[in-house]
């Protein structure tokens, strides 16, 4: 029992964060119609942020709180320089740009950073454990991590549900052409959505930088995943990427658990599973 009460855990931990990077991509991909290849670079370009901006900051969540609007900031000239270029064509010349990005990104990312694998220290007062039982204590910075995600993903539901941006995000989700009649204008619309989603993915590889290592392509492991998460939840359901994320977390980790050598599968065996049962998704449409 204490065995599975860790993988739970863990199971949690790991599925928040991954919902914090794959809710971006399902913005991206349920309302702007976009296959964005390159989200895991902004993962990616979160983790080096975390460690530039530690050694300048000299915590943590000073890094967060710089880096968020950093990210957004860079999100919005991403789309405007490229993106943008992207609305109405289709899905080919979508993958082959964005395909393009992750190149760029990575060569970026060895000129200004290097090769070799970097590390962002854990702040001194959340390097400790909770004792859970007798036996078993658990990380409290890994804690802390399942926390942030929370906020922030609450945060993102109040934004969608209960505010004016939020709605026009919505009805741009439903019906494009309808909005853009209304008179809302779709371009800034969409500019402000996929800067958003740059920012989440962002956020979460900077506060898992300090429980992992930092290294070239690190984005690309996160990519597949939030594509998973986003094909179970249903395209362009925040419910679906929630749910998603928190199934494939802990099948993650109580597959590397329990049937170590099929660990590789059981998130993507879950994932046909789901297909088969809803080809559109948990919460998605067909």
């Amino acid at each position: 029992m204490e065995l599975v009460l860790v993988q739970i855990l863990n199971g949690l931990q790991y599925g928040l964060l991954i919902f914090l990077a794959a809710s971006g991509l399902t913005l991206v991909f349920g309302i702007m119609g976009i296959i964005n290849l390159s989200h895991g670079s902004f993962y990616m370009l979160g983790a080096y942020l975390a460690v530039t901006l530690t050694s300048w900051l000299g915590d943590i969540f000073l890094a967060l709180a710089a880096g968020i609007p950093l990210a957004f900031l860079f999100g919005a000239a991403i789309e405007w320089l490229f993106i943008r270029h992207l609305y109405g064509r289709d899905h080919l010349q979508q993958v082959l740009l964005t395909f393009g990005l992750i190149l760029i990104f990575n060569e970026l990312q060895r000129i200004l950073w290097g090769t070799r694998p970097l590390s962002v220290p854990i702040p001194s007062y959340l390097s400790g454990s909770i004792r859970l039982t007798e036996v078993l204590s658990y990380p409290v910075y890994r804690l802390a991590i399942a926390g942030i995600c929370v906020l922030l993903a609450l945060g993102m539901m109040l934004v969608i549900q209960r505010t004016r941006v939020g709605q026009m995000i919505r009805a741009g989700e439903s019906n494009r052409e309808m909005v853009e009649v209304l008179g809302i204008d779709t371009r800034i619309l969409f500019r402000f959505v996929f800067a958003a989603g740059v920012a989440l993915a962002a956020a979460a590889g900077i506060i898992a930088a300090p429980v992992e290592t930092v290294y070239p392509g690190i984005g690309e492991r996160v990519l597949i995943i939030s594509f998973v998460v986003v094909v179970i939840g249903g395209i362009g359901s925040i419910k679906g990427a929630f749910v998603g994320a928190l199934l494939i977390g802990l099948a993650d980790a109580f597959g590397k658990v329990f049937l170590p050598q099929f660990a590789s599968v059981v998130v993507y065996a879950l994932m046909a599973a789901v297909l088969v049962a809803r080809p559109g998704g948990l919460f998605g449409r067909a």
